[in-house]
């Protein structure tokens, strides 16, 4: 049973007794609805009256939205909670995780790449002033994940590292920086993902690792935070089958399961062996990692009596409270294991001091004073000052002089269109205008999907992309290329690759034997397996536009690359190195 006098909660009798007097006058039906964290969307006031009179729900998450909506919402539920709740936010990179106007100052790559662990305190930092003027008090993170292959682009630029020591410098800054507001962190996704190439959205993640190995890296980051006094553990569904099998000597390979539904993993190990003290979720529900191993009406109340406290997200409210529900009832969840997860969850909301009422909802002015505002914006442009890496110039290309190679061909790659909505990617204007402020008159290479939108769909786009010309032509016009890469994926496909804009398209980099030419990534950190014949690469990690214009000053020797890039941006290959 948990000690709400110990770490993490550190509760004094006052506040214990909170806990028990919340819990002693809860219904069934209240007691349930603790257990789960609901997405929900409407800004509707009855809306969520009645949600809250019917779910009883402990913990609320948002995505998406403005200040004004965001804070509007989390006001309204906590106002018409009978129990406070537990708001949390996604803030991988800086308030932006949070909401439209949020600051982004670096993903968690980026930060590795920097000197020092100060971009990784300002990203938690800014996040947390950011999302607690709008109410939220639960930060999902940071990303405890260590980048151990290259293929793996779920985490690929939400890792501090492909090491477990640069790891735990950064994610203990950025703890430190969330904790200069009120709000606790979660550490994610317990085991530990990024071993494998597969994500765990689209399937059972597998963290193969051996005993020994995991030990040696994940082992070490979770335990090092836990003994610093970590809030909470996001659980992965990934399963740890070497673990499994040394904890349940004789499992059979159909009985492993990932980690949310593992009690040798989460009741003997992660609480056992690790004394962790403080609160377990999910991973989201619906991902495929948990969805595909289990019966609905089985995983949901599995994943409680297994070890979680709160169970992330429904596909439907009103089935999985009744699962869950029927789970108490028929003993699946013991009333120990309960008891035990409803007070973490309210000794939680205590070491909050949501019990008080000016603890709950923050002063509406505050968003306006710190969304967005000068102080952040200037951190992130010291985070791209310090970070953005020259991955490779081996021909020498660098610096590119716009007084004297001032023709430059821009060939723009983006993630492919999913919607029938598209009217392009502005983040391409934003490079267009920011080359063009550094003295470059550019020229855009057409692009598949745009000529679709702006001439309609006709055979005649196809051969337009198709047509190289004449190479002597192509270099008596132009004195650079710029190929930049903003290309990002999520719970589609299990790794995110290079994707031109259609077969045999003139963006291919044949260019980079007749003009100087510089890759840009936005956001991955593993473009050149797929464009390794491009001699000068830069990472910038984001597309901002901060980040967009650092990288081009740096290119034009203006500032000092100062970012390092690991061995894994060369993804084993010889040919990336060229």
């Amino acid at each position: 049973m948990v000690n709400l006098k110990e770490k993490p909660f550190f509760l004094d009798d006052g506040a214990i007794a909170w806990v028990e007097k919340t819990i002693a006058a809860m219904t069934l039906e209240e007691k349930v609805g603790q257990l789960f964290v609901q997405m929900r969307k409407s800004l509707d006031e009855q809306v969520i009256q009645d949600t809250l009179n019917r779910y009883h729900q402990g913990g609320l998450r948002w995505q998406g939205g403005d200040r004004n909506q965001v804070y509007n919402q989390n006001k309204t539920y906590q106002e018409n909670s009978k129990i406070p709740l537990l708001i949390a936010a996604n803030c991988d990179n800086g308030g932006d995780g949070c909401l439209s106007e949020g600051t982004f100052i670096a993903t968690a790559a980026e930060a590795a790449a920097g000197e020092g662990v100060q971009t990784a305190y300002d990203m938690g930092y800014v996040a947390g002033r950011e999302a607690s003027s709008v109410g939220v008090n639960w930060m999902f993170n940071p990303c405890a994940d260590i980048y151990m292959n290259w293929r793996n682009t779920i985490v690929n630029t939400r890792s501090f590292g492909d090491n477990a020591d640069r790891v735990i410098e950064n994610i203990r800054e950025f703890i430190r920086g969330i904790h200069q507001s009120n709000i606790a962190c979660c550490c994610k996704h317990f085991p530990g993902d990024g071993v494998e190439e597969r994500d765990q959205h689209l399937v059972l993640g597998v963290n193969d690792l051996s005993v020994g190995e995991w030990d040696a890296s994940f082992r070490k980051v979770y335990q090092t935070m836990i003994d610093e006094g970590l809030e909470s553990i996001m659980v992965g569904h990934i399963a740890l089958p070497e673990m499994s099998r040394k904890l349940r000597p004789g499992i059979a390979d159909e009985e492993i399961m990932p980690a949310t539904l593992a009690p040798e993993l989460l009741t003997d190990l992660l609480r056992g062996e690790m004394g962790f003290n403080g609160v377990v979720i999910t991973d989201a529900s619906h991902m495929a990692g948990i969805a595909c191993m289990e019966k609905r009406e089985v995983a949901v109340p599995k994943a409680i009596a297994s070890g979680c406290d709160m169970f992330l997200f429904s596909n439907d409210p009103e089935e999985d409270f009744q699962y869950m529900k029927a789970g108490i009832e028929n003993g699946v969840i013991t009333a120990e294991r309960l008891d035990d997860a409803l007070h973490r969850i309210l000794g939680l909301k205590a070491r909050l001091g949501l019990y008080q009422k000016e603890k709950v909802i923050p002063a509406p002015e505050l968003k306006d004073q710190v969304v967005g505002c000068e102080e952040h914006l200037k951190l992130a442009e010291e985070a791209a000052e310090r970070c953005i890496t020259l991955v490779k110039d081996t021909r020498k290309n660098l610096p590119i002089r716009p007084e004297v190679q001032k023709r430059a061909r821009l060939v723009f790659i983006q993630s492919t269109p999913t919607s029938k909505g598209y009217q392009g990617d502005p983040v391409k204007q934003v490079v267009v205008e920011e080359l063009e402020r550094a003295g470059f008159t550019v020229d855009v290479a057409p692009n598949f999907h745009d000529l679709e939108v702006s001439e309609g769909v006709r055979p005649e786009n196809m051969f337009t992309m198709m047509s190289c010309g004449s190479m002597a032509d192509f270099a008596s016009k132009y004195d650079v290329v710029f190929l930049v890469l903003n290309i990002k994926g999520y719970a589609q496909e299990n790794h995110v690759r290079l994707r031109w804009s259609c077969n045999h398209s003139s963006e291919l980099p044949w260019y980079v034997t007749e003009v100087p030419t510089v890759g840009i990534s936005l956001n991955y950190t593993n473009h050149l397996i797929d464009v390794p014949q491009v001699h000068a690469f830069v990472n910038a990690y984001g597309n901002t536009r901060t980040s967009i214009r650092a990288a081009i000053e740096k290119i034009c020797g203006k500032s000092e690359f100062k970012g390092t890039a690991s061995d894994t941006v060369f993804c084993g290959k010889w040919d990336t190195r060229l």
